[in-house]
């Protein structure tokens, strides 16, 4: 067990909080926060926080918090302190929950994405963070997937040669979904602006549609991703095309393949690509790693892998898009239900 334990609130019950793992073995690897923290051992949880008092005891129950309330209102007579606020609620109530952490004391935050409906929402809470010198975490989590962590360092060192193009499937909404593909291109392949936004595509949430877009990275790679409906499928793909292989993400990160071309066995003097034997990916060690991660940046002064600042540049992206789309850019605040659920 680590020695510095954190004294860790996580605000809203959910899924993403813990549910995903609530059902699950106990040396699975985690999915969730708590059960990333738990696994962890380097943070005790002191409460949690959800309007449905019922869900809230069974997440004391299931993950060995202290206690549970309905309201985060109730955490002011919180004594001892607070290290870690795990903002886990809706979007909507991310920005007064930032606000509540910094309230608190609590030296860092692990904050859901999209950090907030609108923009200028999400600059507040990234500003008022350092302001108040909190470390501000963001569950971009495909930043602390050991493969993907690996695969930067390649493209970065030209272990496949030149990146050519890169081409993306997603659905399930720009800010939501989208904003996890723009931040994995720009932490694979550097900068990022928008060249083109096609016609949006209602296909879960009313307020935030799936949007087909074109980027542009360093040295004017272009980044094509286009869209699926939500109603099909989960669908979240990457293609990376470079002088030496084609590289695909597959099922979210559960699956790579790495295609390298061969001399073509019927058209002598063309190279045509192998099929490639897909393998494991390590997408499901993203959460512990993530959690390791945030205890050394509390405890050691270690960087932050996915921060505050990396995710509004993806939400920058991504609200631009829906500009560029002409989608209805009305706030993301107007349809979402009023709670931590």
């Amino acid at each position: 067990m680590t020695a510095t334990r954190l004294r860790t609130v996580i605000l809203g019950c959910g899924n993403i909080a813990g549910g995903f793992d609530a059902a699950r073995p106990a040396d699975a690897d985690p999915l969730t926060h708590a059960g990333a923290l738990v696994r962890h051992g380097g943070f005790e949880l002191v409460a949690c926080v959800d309007p449905d008092l019922r869900r809230a005891q069974g997440f004391v129950e299931r993950w060995g918090v202290a206690r549970a309330h309905e309201t985060a209102e109730a955490l002011a007579g919180l004594g001892g302190g607070v290290d870690v606020v795990v903002v886990a609620s809706p979007t909507d109530r991310h920005e007064e929950h930032v606000g509540l952490a910094i309230e608190l004391g609590a030296r860092a935050v692990f904050c859901e994405k999209p950090i907030a409906p609108t923009l200028p929402a999400a600059t507040r809470m990234v500003d008022a963070c350092a302001r108040a010198g909190v470390l501000m975490a963001v569950n971009h989590t495909r930043r602390w997937a050991p493969d993907v962590v690996a695969l930067a360092h390649d493209l970065g060192a030209g272990r496949y040669g030149p990146v050519r193009s890169a081409y993306g499937l997603y659905n399930k909404g720009v800010l939501n979904n989208g904003s996890h593909m723009v931040d994995l291109a720009a932490f694979l392949l550097g900068d990022l602006a928008l060249a083109w936004a096609g016609s949006a595509v209602a296909d879960h949430w009313p307020d935030d549609p799936t949007i087909p877009f074109t980027l542009v990275a360093e040295g004017g790679v272009p980044v094509q991703v286009g869209v699926g409906h939500a109603a099909d499928t989960a669908l979240f793909e990457l293609q990376i095309v470079t002088a030496e292989a084609v590289i695909a993400m597959e099922a979210g990160g559960a699956r790579w393949r790495i295609r390298r071309p061969i001399d073509n066995p019927d058209f002598r003097g063309y190279k045509s690509l192998a099929v490639g034997e897909p393998v494991d990916g390590t997408y499901r060690l993203a959460m512990a790693a993530a959690v390791e991660n945030l205890h050394a940046a509390v405890v050691e002064g270690r960087a932050l892998a996915s921060t505050g600042r990396t995710a509004l540049a993806a939400q920058a992206l991504c609200e631009a898009i829906r500009s560029a789309s002409g989608a209805d850019t009305a706030s993301l605040a107007a349809s979402r239900r009023n709670g931590l659920s």
